[in-house]
């Protein structure tokens, strides 16, 4: 019983070192106001990123294009980790490193915005499809652990979270993923 308890407790010391973050409080700011302008400008937001974080992309993806907490109509979302079709035939022609840029390259359009998620920062399918977004003038947001690897660098905004170990880091980009729903749909 000791560990539940103990990975609480590492769990709230992340969120307190975030909370106590005046950077990382006010990107988190930032990334909300990129994606409500956005959406409110007709625009999308994609999401990629691997593993746990491709199943982030879509819970996101699915809280805006649903709904989160408020009745409202529909905002365009979607997750770029979704389509087997797509990504195998991508991943088949182009190689894995381009299965969400060449999405990018497909679906994405100058003010739209693109959230990948990578507890390294460094997973190179995510960050090729950043440097896509960029190239393309679409607005990055990054959700990376202690660090942030190459896409603290590329990003427009990055979420760096202070933790080495991947579990609190993605306990915390789940919470934080749930405050951006919450204010775009405000």
């Amino acid at each position: 019983m000791d560990i539940i308890l103990t990975r609480m407790e590492e769990h709230v010391k992340v969120m307190q070192k975030v909370m106590s973050s005046k950077k990382l409080m006010k990107n988190i700011a930032q990334g909300a106001a990129m994606m409500k302008i956005a959406l409110a400008a007709g625009h999308k937001i994609m999401f990629c990123g691997n593993g746990g974080s491709a199943a982030d992309s879509q819970h996101w993806a699915a809280e805006i294009v649903g709904r989160f907490q408020k009745e409202r109509e529909g905002m365009p979302a979607i997750a770029l980790t979704t389509d087997t079709s797509i990504i195998t035939a991508i991943a088949n022609d182009y190689g894995y490193n381009r299965i969400f840029s060449r999405q990018v390259e497909a679906l994405g359009r100058e003010g739209d915005v693109l959230v990948g998620i990578s507890t390294s920062g460094n997973s190179a399918n995510v960050v090729a499809a950043i440097a896509e977004a960029k190239a393309r003038g679409i607005k990055t947001i990054g959700f990376t652990a202690i660090g942030g690897g190459e896409m603290a660098e590329l990003c427009d905004v990055c979420l760096v979270i202070p933790t080495k170990v991947t579990a609190r880091a993605q306990e915390v980009h789940e919470v934080i993923g749930h405050i951006l729903c919450e204010i775009v749909e405000i």
